[in-house]
């Protein structure tokens, strides 16, 4: 591969500053021991089919084991300032520093219909996490307009201290994102959402969850992008990091890092990390 020596460097800072999401399942603890080094960060999703209990415990375990955890809050799967008191004690007496809290794809149990109103709540509690991520949203969400992610961000701005970008397979709309987004004067840091290497049929099962609909149609009706982006070796994202790094050196950008999907596909998805930085670094 042919860099320029500014978007090696890019690809280099944004590569070790990669942290990982997965899913709590039975499995998931042992993968990350057997795999990943205790010096990279791990996101632990919250579903309404596990419960946040699932979330909290394996994140828990997990700072046991060294590493920086960072449990979602999902809103909707909140019952209200009590439970979120009890949350944050439960947390912070773990070490635990950082939390994500997207709104959640459950229906409401209780007091927070989406995450900005956790969030005000949060800051009555006295703000007991010096680390809060948003979601963002590079291409229009299924349910939400463009406008009102834009400004939801902007409405979280006091609560919140960076924002992770949703999955997406199109560096044309994470560069015209960013450049909104610090436009409309949003200045919170930034961790770019990209997959790690997955088998295709899971990555179209869960992209059209979790609001990638438009590029997961772009990629069925260009079957030639699908073939390179989900062949059976997986996406690996190096085509997809070469497009965006330009648009994420600039100053103003302020992209600290990755933040990988890696559906639970842990092992793999550290080897293509490893492998890429020392392919960089040669």
């Amino acid at each position: 591969m042919r860099n320029k020596p500014a978007t090696r460097s890019t690809l280099i800072r944004l590569l070790e500053n990669a942290r990982y999401e997965v899913l709590p399942t039975a499995s998931t603890e042992d993968a990350l021991l057997a795999h990943v080094p205790r010096d990279r960060t791990i996101t632990v999703t919250a579903s309404p089919s596990k419960g946040l209990e699932a979330t909290f415990g394996l994140a828990e375990r997990l700072a046991g084991h060294g590493y920086e955890v960072v449990p979602h809050v999902a809103a909707r799967m909140v019952s209200g300032r009590r439970e979120l008191s009890e949350i944050a004690d439960r947390l912070t007496g773990k070490g635990i520093t950082k939390i994500f809290v997207p709104g959640g794809d459950a229906d409401p149990v209780g007091d927070y219909p989406d995450s900005l109103s956790l969030l005000e709540d949060l800051k009555q509690l006295g703000s007991p996490f010096p680390h809060v991520g948003v979601t963002g949203y590079p291409e229009s969400h299924p349910t939400i307009s463009d406008d009102l992610t834009v400004q939801a961000m902007w409405d979280k701005r006091h609560y919140a201290t960076h924002v992770v970008s949703n999955l997406t397979f199109d560096p044309g709309s994470v560069r015209d994102w960013v450049r909104r987004l610090r436009a409309r004067g949003i200045t919170m840091p930034l961790l770019v959402g990209m997959p790690g290497p997955v088998e295709r049929t899971k990555l179209l099962a869960m992209a059209t969850r979790i609001g990638v609909g438009e590029s997961t149609r772009f990629l069925v009706k260009h079957k030639g992008t699908f073939a390179r982006l989900a062949a059976p070796g997986g996406f690996t994202g190096q085509r997809f990091l070469e497009q965006c790094a330009p648009a994420l050196a600039e100053p103003g950008s302020l992209v600290e890092g990755l933040h990988v999907f890696t559906f639970n596909q842990i092992e793999a998805t550290e080897a293509w990390r490893t492998e890429e930085l020392e392919r960089l670094r040669r």
